[in-house]
């Protein structure tokens, strides 16, 4: 009747008499009795297909579509619809980890673009494929560093990267004997002098800092790629991928590593995920990259064919010898960053830059305006997310965000001190910036 059952009461018998057990229930002798379910399961009856997408249409209904001006790591860019149909093609599809080349071009080929433009993307030598996430991605630069260094097992990380983040480094570094030290904030940026002077020390494999960071900010790194490679520290940057478009690439600064989250670049946020993240190298640490690797060559007839390359095969099959386990399904977030690039393109990302810095910048001042809210960190430059004290109205941060929710806005990341982190993307236009001042307005 089942015939997706693997097993047939003969195969079931012979394998309880291999295990010396007469039934299936024999199984659960040690179980005491009063922890075993008396009666039927309460299951639902089977549905058909029909009866089955009408219920999940039910549920999907129950979630509740507000503006999202939240941030912190997930921004709500627009995905030009073709990239999940581009994604969606059997081409790039495939449901097996890719080192049998002659039978995965397809994957290969978009994993050896998204690399390419990676690279390109961040201003260096070379991106894997790929990481889960901005947190995961973050914490594997920070064992890269210790990997490359000599005697080294201490990593500096810079105070103003988002907890999210922060914590899974800590986590990360907990369980491989990283001796991991914070540099503190100064005026929402990392302490510049605090970092030189724990630098000079000379005992530091590697300095982890944040660009965009968690208020928001973007900070500067002038000077700090000099320091570290003095005292043989490699500097990683943390950066948020669409940013780089407009802003200064972690190889302009100097990095040797450079990592983050690709989210921004046309992956919904899907209440919460899945994410992407990315991590691109130099070229003397590519051998200490943890991922996949794809290089492209020439087949036996002088076509161009695309494999894995620089790391050995068991990288992919035998976890224990694993520099990093990377599950195949992550690949179609690389598919789907690649589709998204392509069809972008530099002035595209641009054009999303602009539009959001506008935006943010305009719904700044106006909220400023309003006498409610004070800037956290005047002066300070932020390209499309800053952190604002709130000061008036009718309560907290929080009662704050419930009235906004009421009212069809997701209105920001509460941070401490009574503050909110907002975040504007081309995604929202004048007429939602000024339905949120109105709101703020009438609260």
């Amino acid at each position: 009747m089942f015939k997706y059952f693997p097993h047939t009461d003969a195969d079931v018998q012979e394998m309880l008499r291999v295990v010396g057990v007469k039934s299936l229930d024999d199984l659960y002798n040690e179980v005491p009795e009063e922890l075993k379910h008396k009666g039927e399961l309460d299951i639902p009856a089977a549905k058909s297909e029909e009866e089955v997408r009408k219920q999940l249409r039910q549920y999907a209904d129950q979630n509740i579509q507000l503006a999202c001006f939240a941030g912190s790591g997930t921004y709500d860019h627009i995905t030009p619809s073709v990239v999940p149909y581009i994604a969606s093609r059997s081409e790039f599809s495939t449901s097996y980890t890719p080192y049998q080349a002659e039978i995965s071009q397809g994957t290969l080929q978009y994993i050896f673009e998204y690399q390419t433009m990676m690279a390109n993307l961040t201003g260096m030598d070379i991106s894997n494929a790929s990481m889960y996430d901005e947190a995961t991605a973050t914490a594997e630069a920070m064992l890269m560093c210790v990997a490359s260094a000599k005697k080294r097992d201490k990593v500096l990380i810079s105070a103003s990267f988002r907890p999210s983040v922060l914590e899974v480094v800590k986590t990360y570094a907990h369980y491989h004997g990283v001796n991991l030290v914070e540099v503190p904030e100064h005026d929402g940026t990392m302490d510049k002098a605090a970092a030189a002077e724990l630098i000079e020390q000379d005992d530091v494999a590697g300095l982890v800092c944040t660009q965009h960071n968690r208020h928001g900010l973007i900070e500067d790194f002038e000077g700090i790629a000099e320091l570290c490679h003095a005292h043989k520290t490699l500097l990683a940057i943390n950066a948020v991928a669409s940013d780089l478009a407009v802003l200064k690439t972690p190889g302009e600064w100097g990095a040797d590593i450079a990592c983050g989250n690709a989210q921004s670049l046309g992956i919904p946020m899907g209440f919460g995920g899945p994410h992407i993240g990315y991590l691109c190298v130099k070229n003397e640490l590519v051998r200490k990259m943890p991922g996949r690797l794809v290089g492209a060559t020439d087949d036996a007839n002088g076509q161009r064919a695309f494999v894995l390359t620089l790391q050995a095969r068991e990288q992919h099959i035998r976890r224990e010898k694993a520099t990093s386990n990377i599950c195949t399904a992550q690949g179609y977030m690389c598919l789907h960053v690649a589709a998204y690039l392509s069809l972008m393109g530099e002035q595209g990302l641009r054009e999303v830059n602009e539009l959001s810095f506008a935006g943010a910048h305009y719904l700044h001042d106006e909220l400023i305006k309003t006498g409610l809210f004070e800037d956290c960190f005047p002066g300070k430059f932020y390209l499309n997310e800053f952190t604002l004290h709130l000061t008036g109205g009718k309560g907290n941060v929080s009662a704050f965000i419930k009235y906004m929710a009421e009212n069809g806005y997701l209105a920001g990341v509460e941070a401490e001190n009574n503050c909110l982190t907002i975040a504007v993307t081309e995604k929202y236009g004048k007429e939602e910036v000024e339905r949120y001042i109105e709101l703020v307005r009438q609260w």
